[in-house]
């Protein structure tokens, strides 16, 4: 066995001080840098709680709720949401049924009725239909002549209609009614106040109009997303032969456009705010 010599096992007091010096400066020296620290994490603290103040000014923004918007909505407006949420038949179907009633015939003019209406005669399209009580408290009989001056037969559907113009080489006029819901033909007949010259001119603007309504429709939406309501052959102020097209967009303002019937050209477009 090897034993270390006395020299290196015995500790001078010389070499105690020091250690006990050393020791004190280490603990002084610990305080210090703990000291530092707690300074150093006071100032953080504060700055962050600072910080927190003005994040939340900067970040957040007020909250608008779905029905605020819907506050805003006009009464043109919200006739028009309400009614084009229960139509399922869209402008195109709408028009090839139409057409499919009439043999050889072209369509000149398809609205849904009860929108945007210029008349008042159709202002609820349940009010003559249902046999509800008409606004003078006279009941309405189901079967009474419809808006387009047709009669409309029994059982026929109380929701929403297309209300279409086909007209025939010969420039007789039909008028079909069909179920914005389910697509059936409510009824088709021949207009029969049609004079000669009404004839004569329906047949001049069929034989003119080069763009069909699916064109004319499609240059609109086109130009401005949205929902076809209605498309009327017609001459413009100039005595132009135009196509009439109305585009319901998503914030359910109108816009009417004037598409050339010769050449598929906007001549014009009109925005409706109401």
């Amino acid at each position: 066995m090897r034993f270390e010599s006395r020299r290196n096992k015995t500790v001078s007091a010389r070499t105690l001080r020091l250690r006990v010096v050393g020791a004190l400066c280490a603990v002084l020296a610990s305080s210090l840098v703990t000291g530092c620290g707690q300074d150093n994490g006071d100032e953080t603290a504060a700055a962050t709680s600072e910080a927190a103040k003005v994040i939340p000014k900067q970040t957040t923004t007020p909250y608008k709720s779905p029905s605020g918007t819907a506050a805003q909505l006009t009464e043109e407006q919200t006739g028009r949401k309400e009614l084009l949420s229960t139509v399922k038949v869209t402008f195109d179907t709408a028009a090839t049924t139409a057409v499919g009633e009439v043999s050889g015939g072209k369509l000149t003019d398809l609205d849904l009725e009860g929108l945007d209406d210029d008349s008042d005669e159709s202002a609820s399209p349940t009010a003559s239909e249902s046999g509800s009580p008409s606004p003078t408290g006279s009941p309405s009989p189901t079967g009474s002549p419809s808006p387009t001056g047709s009669p409309s037969p029994s059982g026929s559907s109380a929701g929403p209609k297309w209300i279409a113009e086909v007209v025939e080489e010969d420039g007789t006029a039909h008028t079909v009614s069909i179920d914005a819901v389910s697509g059936d033909v409510i009824d088709s007949v021949p207009d029969a106040d049609q004079s000669d010259a009404d004839k004569q001119e329906l047949a001049d603007w069929v034989t003119k109009a080069q763009q069909t309504p699916q064109q004319a429709a499609k240059v609109a939406t086109d130009k401005q997303k949205g929902t076809v309501t209605s498309v009327n052959l017609d001459e413009n102020d100039s005595q132009t032969l135009v196509w009439q097209v109305d585009v319901v967009t998503e914030d359910w303002k109108r816009t009417t456009f004037d598409v050339d019937a010769a050449n598929g050209k906007i001549l014009d477009e009109e925005i409706d705010n109401d």
